[in-house]
């Protein structure tokens, strides 16, 4: 008898391994040094008087290297300007990638968001209903002043009913 094929599934092949991304160890040397073209940079965005003293340099990458310097912006104590600067393989050249400003543990942050929804008091609230009803109160003494007489919503040109005035069958008419 002939062997039957196997409906065993193919053996999966070995699943490939997720590398954790590598931390640069020590700055590009080229990068750490240029901490003249990081301030150059800086100045291009803010002014001098803004930019504090400079703090250091940190490796994001290979050939990508981030300097801090204090700022003294007004009302932002406790923050640092960053620039990320980078450099072609085997370059001297060093170009600014990014300028920016960021907190430290120290600076004064806004609170967390909170939706409208969840800001809303009783006393928001009982103040819109107070305007709603004082703007239909207004609406109501419009309509009043325009029909004139102080009726509201009936039409002016009815007949008063007690003079109303019937026509029988021989069509002759009767007064009520």
């Amino acid at each position: 008898m002939p062997s039957e094929p196997e409906s065993e599934p193919a053996a999966a092949a070995p699943a490939a391994r997720k590398r954790a991304p590598r931390r640069p160890g020590k700055p590009d040397a080229v990068l750490a040094d240029a901490v003249a073209e990081a301030r150059t940079g800086l100045l291009e965005v803010v002014s001098e008087e803004e930019i504090g003293n400079y703090v250091g340099a940190v490796a994001d990458a290979e050939r990508l290297v981030t300097h801090r310097f204090a700022s003294r912006r007004p009302g932002y104590g406790g923050w640092f300007w960053y620039v990320t600067v980078a450099r072609m393989p085997r370059s001297k050249k060093v170009t600014v990638s990014e300028v920016g400003l960021l907190p430290s543990n120290e600076a004064l942050l806004a609170p967390e968001w909170v939706p409208w929804s969840d800001r809303l008091r009783p006393e928001d609230i009982a103040a819109e209903e107070e305007l709603q009803a004082q703007e239909r109160a207004a609406q109501e003494q419009a309509e009043l002043e325009q029909n004139g007489d102080g009726q509201t919503g009936h039409d002016q040109t009815e007949p008063d009913q007690s003079s109303e005035q019937h026509v029988d069958a021989t069509g002759a008419e009767e007064n009520e």
